[in-house]
């Protein structure tokens, strides 16, 4: 598994904020930074990756955790 750059944890946000949060997670790493994502809820699982996605970010995982939560990790764009 690559190396987590930072971690987020947004499973007490609510939409639209879950993607603004992270979002400006993204916008403070350099590219290729790899960001770890706890979020929680059918909007969030849905929304969060694909708005990642939209702005030209990896989705490099999402796996469920159990307790639920799911890990999402974004790689940054860029080098």
């Amino acid at each position: 598994m690559p190396d987590v750059t930072a971690t987020l944890d947004i499973t007490r946000e609510v939409c639209p904020m879950t993607y603004v949060r992270t979002k400006l997670k993204l916008e403070s790493l350099p590219g290729g930074a790899l960001l770890e994502v706890f979020l929680k809820g059918e909007e969030p699982l849905k929304n969060v990756p694909r708005s990642a996605i939209d702005e030209g970010h990896e989705v490099v995982l999402l796996e469920p955790r159990g307790d639920g939560t799911h890990r999402l990790l974004v790689r940054k764009h860029g080098k």
